[in-house]
């Protein structure tokens, strides 16, 4: 990234004549093609690598020109438009670069850039870029900010809100996780009090200045030269809480709202072992009595933590007071286990959760929570599978799965429970393979869904992230919250916590060390105040990332963090209500069953595999979007309220509402080959009028050299004077 120097030739007739496009006025008679596309010019730093990813996860297609490699494609007209059919073609929607002009002063490739946007109206978004008059700033020294930008609080103007950020309420924070270090670095500065003629820039999202009654710029549209810029001063990741924010508005600025692929923020909570009673963490033994972690000898468990009448009262009403809507994975053999050793024929607990069973979703997770890989030996710690005499592994019988499956489906019918039968959780997520004890999946697990007709089997996102194939289902891989099983209070929670995370030095396992990991703790919680002061926030942090991410697998935890002190709720109440905080009641968390949530990733896999394999062909004529993908692949869009599906006779009703579009998947109509969707009148804005070149900014004083923030790839000047390259 480096300083632009913006050649006032680049959006003259000569550059619109090497472009081999006809001018505004002649185009009138035909619309060109715009190829749904975007153009990712790429420095290797973290801002553009945060923008590609937004756009890999949401599914809009996109061509990465690397400038850092060797033979790369030389940006020219004709690398950026031609002729279709006698139809002029821009074979990009949008474009980023790394910086407002990542190729230098006089550069041939930002005249064909800069031609090529005014031509088609094609936007630009600056990923990252200092504050300067050539971008409609003033310089950050002259009144404005540069520097570390933790803990900043920005805002989305009344501009931004009324445009391509609206789905935000307001507020904009910036992380600060770490006091010790800076994690976000930018410049805040004011537009020029005066503009180049015909220019204009529009502040979306601001901040204030430190030390000042002016508020800077963090996000700003720049239109200028018949052209249009989103200027980004500041540097982020895609990790960042700020960039998850700010990325569906920033897709829907460049791609002025018309694009493939959709970003949805999900939070789906499965609730594991309802019925059963979890064994308890003992901090004396630093292990859980019951559990294959305890030493041989050490007993059961003789108090386990089990979810009262009481609780489950309070989950229905809590659940309806916060619209989420829990997954219940039982165990039924749990309730009947209880009975027995209570010499009872009535569980209150059950008889409670039954009375509310229509607050909840119920999947089946085995009747008695049996371990379904190997046979496991637990004569030892950790524990092994059990081999034959020849050496190999025996494993659980089909026969002994399929009734494990069977006998809870039989209990949920007795006791009126609606099942999906095709969803299954099984114990431990047993079944599927579990390292290092067992490398591979039991081979009777296969025959046994297939028996069962399971298509939709969860699995631990911690140890395989990725859906993939267990016989006839298909993985739905699922978050593990870090609130404990074996916890009903907070100071079990703590102090087994503690265990886990300090080093041996300081009371704990040492199994934790600082070293690249970010939960390691430097001293132990305090175990009457560590769960609500520390793991409370850092959970319900790391939860909410997962959900502004557009990523749909569920969390999970389990019955004890519903009982006793029940924990969980502190934790997903801090999820929701900084949600509700940050998102406008137009983009509400999405919360779907597993065996959406299995058929939302499957979808998503074939459709990355179709755009990826250039497979899928996309464009916008006029108010007409035309789409093709192969047979069988649904297509996923994003496009303005009032878009209609062309059929073959009339027109249906195109996706759902969502943060102020209309997005969802779909295919072609009956005897069509390609989907066909008509935009709303006015939907596609008409690009900015062509104004005289920006005559030179008064340059400012010389600065000093600054400091490279860290992850950035190529240092931007401060400001005039500061011409170095690193």
């Amino acid at each position: 990234m480096g300083r632009a120097l913006r050649a006032a030739t680049v959006a003259s007739a000569a550059a619109l004549v090497a472009l081999a496009v006809a001018p505004p006025s002649a185009r009138a008679a035909v619309p060109p093609r715009v190829d749904l596309r975007v153009l990712v010019v790429d420095d290797g730093g973290p801002a553009t690598a945060a923008i590609t990813s937004e756009l890999d996860g949401a599914g809009t297609p996109y061509t990465t020109v690397d400038l850092t490699a060797a033979g790369r494609p030389v940006i020219t007209a004709g690398f950026l438009s031609d002729t279709v059919s006698g139809r002029p073609r821009a074979k990009f929607q949008a474009v980023v670069l790394p910086s407002d002009n990542p190729f230098g002063a006089g550069s041939t490739e930002m005249a064909a850039l800069a031609a090529y946007e005014t031509a088609f109206g094609i936007r630009q978004v600056d990923a990252y870029t200092y504050a300067q008059p050539s971008v409609g700033l003033n310089y950050a020294q002259t009144g404005g900010y540069l520097g570390p930008l933790d803990g900043v609080q920005g805002q989305v103007t009344a501009q931004g809100a009324a445009g391509d950020f609206g789905y935000l309420k307001g507020a904009v924070p910036f992380e600060d996780n770490d006091p010790y270090q800076s994690e976000s670095y930018g410049y805040l500065a004011t537009p020029l009090a005066t503009q180049a003629a015909g220019a204009s820039f529009t502040p979306l999202v601001d901040a204030p200045i430190p030390g000042s009654t002016e508020r800077g710029v963090l996000v700003g549209q720049y239109t200028h030269d018949g052209r249009s810029e989103l200027v980004i001063p500041f540097v982020y990741n895609q990790y960042q809480q700020q960039f998850r924010l700010l990325a569906r508005g920033i897709v829907e600025w460049m791609t002025q709202g018309i694009h493939l692929g959709a970003d949805r923020n999900y939070f789906e909570v499965q609730v594991d072992d309802v019925f059963l009673a979890d064994d308890r963490w003992n901090p004396t033994l630093n292990c859980t009595p019951g559990d294959v972690d305890c030493p041989i000898g050490t007993g059961d468990d003789t108090d386990p933590v089990r979810m009262t009448a009481a609780d489950a009262a309070y989950a229905a009403q809590w659940s309806k007071a916060h619209g989420l809507t829990f997954d219940f994975v039982f165990n039924g053999g749990g309730s009947e286990d209880w009975k027995s050793d209570h010499d009872t024929t009535t569980d209150p607990l059950a008889n409670q959760l039954i009375a509310d069973k229509n607050t909840y979703r119920w999947v089946n997770h085995t009747y008695l929570h049996s371990f379904l890989g190997c046979v496991q030996d637990v004569s030892v710690v950790p524990w092994r599978c059990q081999t034959t005499a020849s050496g190999a592994v025996q494993w659980v019988s089909t026969s002994d799965i399929t009734s494990a499956v069977q006998d809870n489906r039989t209990w949920a019918a007795t006791h009126g429970l609606s099942l999906n039968d095709q969803e299954l959780v099984t114990g431990e997520h047993s079944g599927l393979k579990l390292l290092p004890q067992q490398p591979a999946d039991n081979p009777n697990l296969a025959s046994a869904l297939t028996v069962l007709g399971v298509k939709y089997l969860a699995s631990d996102n911690s140890r395989e992230p990725d859906q993939r194939q267990a016989g006839p289902a298909v993985t739905v891989p699922r978050f593990p919250m870090n609130v404990f099983y074996n916890a009903g209070t907070a100071q079990e929670e703590t102090d087994e916590y503690n265990w886990i995370y300090t080093s041996q030095a300081q009371g704990g396992s040492g199994a934790c060390t600082t070293s690249g990991n970010s939960t390691c703790l430097t001293a132990p919680l305090d175990p009457a105040t560590g769960y609500a002061s520390y793991i409370v926030p850092l959970e319900s942090r790391i939860d909410l990332g997962h959900v502004l991410g557009n990523n749909p697998r569920p969390h999970f935890l389990h019955q004890s963090n519903l009982a006793e002190d029940r924990i969980a709720y502190p934790v997903l109440e801090r999820v929701l209500g900084d949600y509700a905080a940050l998102f406008a009641a137009n983009t509400p968390t999405v919360n779907l069953r597993t065996s959406d949530i299995a058929t939302e990733l499957q979808r998503r896999a074939a459709w990355s595999t179709a755009w990826k394999g250039g497979d899928v062909t996309a464009y916008r004529i006029g108010d007409t979007v035309t789409v093709s993908a192969p047979s069988g692949v649904q297509v996923d869009a994003t496009v303005p309220s009032g878009t209609r599906q062309a059929q073959l006779l009339g027109s249906t009703a195109f996706g759902t509402a969502y943060a102020g579009r209309l997005s969802g998947w779909t295919q072609p109509g009956l005897l069509q080959f390609a989907v066909s969707l008509t935009l709303p009148s006015g939907a596609v804005p008409a690009a900015p009028a062509k104004a005289a070149a920006n005559s030179p900014a008064a340059l400012a004083a010389p600065v000093g050299r600054l400091p490279v923030p860290k992850g950035v790839a190529v240092a931007v000047p401060a400001g005039p004077g500061d011409s170095k390259r690193p």
